[in-house]
C-alpha cells in the first residue's frame, strides 16, 4: 500500500512539475513576443490616455462639477468603464490572433491546461501594469481624494485579475466559434456584470475610507469568482482544444 501511494505521489508530482514548466515557458514566450512588438500594450495605453483626455475635455465643459457631491461617484464609475473596455481590447485577441498552424504547434508541445494558464497569467500581468498606469493618468487629469489609497489600489489589482480571467476564458471559447466577437460579448456579459458591481462597491468603499473590515466580504466574492472561472477554464479548455 505504501509503495503504491508513493508511486502515485511521484506521478502527481511529475505531472505538476511538467505543467509548471510548460506554463513558465509559454508565459516567457508571450512576454517576449509582446516585448518585441508591444502591440497590445501600446494600443491599449493609447486607448486609455485618449479616452481619459476626451472625458477631461467633456467634464471641463461643465465648470463646478468637480466640486459637486456626485463627482466622486462619477469619477469611480468612469474609471471602471474605461478599464472594462481597455480589458476587452487587450484580452480579446488572446486566442483570436493565433493562427491555426500556431495552435496546432502548441497542441503538439504543451498541455491545454498550460496554454490557458499561461494566457491567463500573461493577461493578468498586462492588465495589472495597464491598470496602474491608467490610475496614475486618471488621477492626473481628474484629481480626487481617496480615503484609503492602498485598498483602492488593491481593488484595481483585483479588477485586473477578474477581467483577465473572465475575458481569457471567453476569448478561448469565441476563438473556437470562428473568432466571433459578438459571441464573446454575449458570453462575457452575464459574468462580467457581477464583477463590475462588486468592484464599484469595493472601490467606492475604499474611496470613502470606510473601516477595512467591510472590504473582506467583497474581496472574498471577487476571489471566489476568479477561482470558479479559472477552475472552469481548466476543465473546459481541454475539450475545446480537441476540436
Amino acid at each position: 500500500m505504501s509503495n503504491a501511494l508513493t508511486h502515485s505521489q511521484v506521478i502527481i508530482t511529475f505531472a505538476v512539475m511538467k505543467l509548471v514548466n510548460e506554463t513558465w515557458y509559454l508565459l516567457k514566450k508571450e512576454v517576449l513576443l509582446e516585448w518585441r512588438s508591444k502591440y497590445a500594450f501600446n494600443g491599449v495605453l493609447l486607448y486609455v490616455v485618449s479616452t481619459v483626455f476626451v472625458c477631461y475635455i467633456s467634464l471641463n465643459l461643465n465648470p463646478g462639477f468637480s466640486n459637486s457631491s456626485g463627482y466622486p461617484i462619477v469619477w469611480n464609475v468612469l474609471f471602471w468603464i474605461i478599464m472594462l473596455f481597455a480589458s476587452v481590447n487587450a484580452i480579446a485577441k488572446s486566442f483570436m490572433q493565433e493562427s491555426k498552424s500556431r495552435l496546432l504547434y502548441y497542441y503538439s508541445i504543451a498541455s491545454p491546461q498550460a496554454i490557458i494558464l499561461s494566457k491567463t497569467i500573461y493577461n493578468i500581468l498586462l492588465m495589472a501594469l495597464l491598470s496602474t498606469l491608467a490610475l496614475v493618468v486618471f488621477k492626473v487629469f481628474f484629481p480626487n481624494t481617496l480615503g484609503d489609497p492602498l485598498y483602492y489600489f488593491l481593488a484595481v489589482l483585483l479588477g485586473s485579475v477578474s477581467f483577465s480571467t473572465v475575458f481569457t476564458m471567453i476569448s478561448a471559447i469565441a476563438s473556437k466559434a470562428g473568432n466571433n466577437g459578438t459571441l464573446m460579448a454575449i458570453l462575457s456579459f452575464p459574468v462580467i456584470i457581477p464583477v463590475i458591481l462588486v468592484l464599484i462597491k469595493l472601490s467606492k468603499s475604499a474611496m470613502d475610507g470606510v473601516d477595512r473590515s467591510f472590504f473582506y466580504g467583497n474581496i472574498g466574492v471577487l476571489c471566489a469568482i476568479n477561482a470558479i472561472v479559472i477552475a472552469t477554464a481548466l476543465l473546459l479548455f481541454p475539450y475545446l482544444w480537441r476540436d
